[in-house]
C-alpha cells in the first residue's frame, strides 16, 4: 500500500518554509537597508546648478545624521549634525516635499546674503578674486549667479535646532528665503555623489 501524497496545505507549508521564506526574509532586509543606511534621489529642477543638474542621479547617505525606523520619521540613534556645505535631503518646511539643497548656515550663525553672496559671522565666504567661488571648510563650490542673486537676507541669527538652507544657483532657487529655516531634524539624509548625469552616463562626482 502507497503512502497517502502530502495535503496541499503541508505541500505549501514546506514550500514557504524552505523556499519562500528565506527569499522573503532577504528581501526585507534589503529593504530595511535601502530606506536605513543607502538610497538615491533624482534632481528635480536646475537649483543647485553647476552643481547638481535637472536628471542626475545622486547616491545619499540615511544614516550620515542618525538612524530612522523605516518609512518614519521616528529617530532612533543620532549620529551628527548637518555641518556648512553640506548638501542635504529633507522635508520642504513649505509643504513636505522632499528638497535637496545645501546647508549655508546652522545654529547660532550669524548670517547675511547679499547679491547671491553668503558672510557667516561676518565673514564672506567669496573673495574678490572669485567672487563666484564660495568657501566652506575644505569645500569651493562654484555659484550660478548668471540670473543674479536672488533676495537679499539681513543680518540674521539662526536659532537653535535650525538651519538655513540654499540652492547654489542663487538666482533661481526655491530655497530657505521663501520658505523659512529648516529644522535639523527634518534632514534625512546627506548627498554624497553623483553617480548618473544625462549626456555622461555613470560617473562619481562628490559632494
Amino acid at each position: 500500500m502507497q503512502p497517502a501524497a502530502p495535503s496541499r496545505s503541508a505541500r505549501f507549508r514546506h514550500w514557504f518554509r524552505t523556499e519562500a521564506r528565506p527569499i522573503l526574509l532577504t528581501l526585507a532586509l534589503l529593504m530595511l537597508a535601502r530606506t536605513s543606511f543607502a538610497n538615491h534621489y533624482q534632481v528635480p529642477s536646475g537649483s543647485m546648478e553647476p552643481t547638481l543638474y535637472p536628471g542626475d542621479q545622486v547616491a545619499v547617505d540615511m544614516s550620515a545624521y542618525g538612524l530612522r525606523l523605516p518609512y518614519t520619521d521616528i529617530q532612533l540613534i543620532r549620529r551628527d549634525r548637518p555641518q556648512r556645505g553640506d548638501v542635504v535631503v529633507f522635508k520642504s518646511p513649505a509643504d513636505g516635499t522632499r528638497l535637496i539643497k545645501r546647508v549655508a548656515a546652522v545654529a547660532g550663525d550669524t548670517v547675511e546674503l547679499r547679491q547671491g553672496r553668503l558672510a557667516i559671522n561676518g565673514r564672506p565666504l567669496s573673495s574678490e578674486g572669485t567672487p563666484d567661488v564660495e568657501v566652506f571648510g575644505q569645500r569651493r563650490i562654484r555659484l550660478g549667479l548668471e540670473l543674479g542673486g536672488g533676495p537679499d537676507i539681513a543680518p540674521t541669527v539662526l536659532p537653535t535646532g535650525t538651519l538655513l538652507v540654499l540652492g547654489d544657483h542663487r538666482g533661481n532657487s526655491a530655497d530657505g528665503r521663501y520658505f523659512g529655516l529648516v529644522d535639523a531634524d527634518s534632514v534625512y539624509a546627506r548627498a554624497v555623489a553623483v553617480y548618473w548625469r544625462s549626456g555622461e552616463g555613470f560617473l562619481w562626482q562628490r559632494l
